[in-house]
Parts: C-alpha cells; structure tokens; sequence
C-alpha cells in the first residue's frame, strides 16, 4: 500500500511504500509515550525503507533516545533515530541502523487513510504510565515487554499483506 505523510505545519512531507500498513500496535514505552504518544502510547507502522521520499529534509531533526536500566543507573543512547519536524514537533518515522530495510512510519502523521485493524496488540505495559487505562477488545494481546510476533507476522497470520 502506498502511504503519505506529512508534519502538522505542512513543512515536511513523505511517501514510503507498506505491506503492512494496519495500525494495530499500542506502545506504551515511555519513549513512544513521551516523544510521539498524547493517549498514552504510539502506533507504528512497517514500510519499506528503499521507498521512502522526502520534501522538506531540512526541516527535519532527528532524537536518538536515552535508554535506561531498571534502576535507571545506566544510560546509553539508542542507535534507532526518530524524526520530527523541527518546525512544529511533530513525531514522523522511527528508523533503526539494525532493520535497515524498514521504516517505521507513526500512524498519527500518515495522511492516507488507513485500514481499521481487526485486532490490536498492546506492548510494554510495564512501562505505562499510570493514568493509561488499557482499552483492549476480546481479541487484543497484551505484553509487559514485546511480543514474539514481528509487524509482518501478525499482517500474514491475519491474512492482511497487502
């Protein structure tokens, strides 16, 4: 499926191409929830990183974020770059150097409209903030930490590759 995206004040723009373009992952991790989540979480969506154009590069800015222990002893910072729009904030996509064929687009900033998901899957609910309530429906999984089933996975086992 061909998405379109773009930032809140019109500065960026993008394209990519997604077999896997249902929104159906909750993050809850306070990285997700803080930089890109108003209701508590992110969706995120896997597309096809030799795809993906761009206009308006300059206005974007990239967060590499700070990953802490338990204990929050040890920091180091992550190698997965998050970009935004420098000029309204906006969260875009998520792009890891270790899946360096994907991209993973926010749902929130793509314009296209997008399948309803028949099912959800709410992932590292031990990090959720306590004013979340989960609102998981009969058939949605729910994972303190990450699922096992990759974003490709969960499409082909609902037979949703587009």
């Amino acid at each position: 499926m061909h998405l379109e995206g773009s930032c809140h004040c019109g500065e960026v723009e993008f394209s990519l191409t997604s077999a896997h373009p249902y929104p159906y992952q909750r993050c809850y991790c306070s990285i997700c929830r803080k930089t890109q989540g108003g209701g508590g979480y992110s969706i995120n969506l896997g597309g096809d990183a030799k795809s993906l154009k761009v206009k308006g590069k300059n206005s974007i800015a990239i967060y590499h974020a700070k990953m802490r222990d338990g204990e929050h002893k040890h920091v180091h910072t992550s190698s997965a770059e998050r970009h935004f729009c420098k000029k309204c904030g906006s969260a875009l996509w998520l792009f890891s150097p270790e899946w360096p064929d994907l991209i993973h687009p926010f749902a929130s900033a793509i314009d296209t409209p997008l399948p309803t998901p028949p099912e959800h899957t709410h992932l590292l609910l031990d990090s959720k903030a306590s004013w979340v309530e989960v609102q998981a429906g009969k058939k949605d999984q729910q994972f303190e930490q990450y699922p096992q089933e990759s974003i490709a996975e969960w499409h082909e086992r609902l037979g949703l590759v587009r």
